[in-house]
C-alpha cells in the first residue's frame, strides 16, 4: 500500500541518499551531525508512514513538515562547512523542496 504513495517513494530515496552522503562526512562530526540528519529524515518516514495509515493526518503531517525544516538547516551547516559539495547541497534542497510540496498539498487536501 505504501507503494501508491509518491511521497512515500520519493523520501525513501531521499533517506537512502542522506545516508550515502553522510558515510563520507568528517568522522568528528559523523556521530553528531550525520546521526541528526539521519534522525530527522527518518522521522519524516515515520510521520508519512503514519500519516498513510490513520485518519488524522494533518497533525503528522505538520510534524513531518517541522522535521523537513530542520534537516534543511543541517543541509546548509553541511554545505557551509564544506562536508558537501554545492551540487550536493541543490540536489538534496530540490528533492526535499519537491516532497516539502508534496506534504503541503496532502496537508490542504485533509483540510477540505
Amino acid at each position: 500500500m505504501r507503494n501508491d504513495y509518491p511521497l512515500y517513494n520519493k523520501w525513501l530515496y531521499i533517506v537512502e541518499y542522506l545516508i550515502d552522503i553522510c558515510g563520507k562526512y568528517p568522522k568528528n562530526v559523523r556521530f553528531s551531525l550525520c546521526d541528526r540528519i539521519t534522525i530527522f529524515s527518518l522521522d519524516v518516514l515515520e510521520a508519512i508512514i503514519e500519516a498513510i495509515y490513520t485518519k488524522q493526518k494533518s497533525d503528522i503531517l505538520q510534524n513531518a513538515n517541522l522535521y523537513m525544516e530542520k534537516l534543511r538547516a543541517l543541509m546548509q551547516i553541511s554545505v557551509n562547512k564544506k562536508y558537501i559539495s554545492i551540487n550536493q547541497y541543490e540536489y538534496i534542497s530540490r528533492e526535499i523542496n519537491e516532497a516539502g510540496k508534496m506534504i503541503g498539498g496532502w496537508i490542504k487536501s485533509c483540510r477540505e
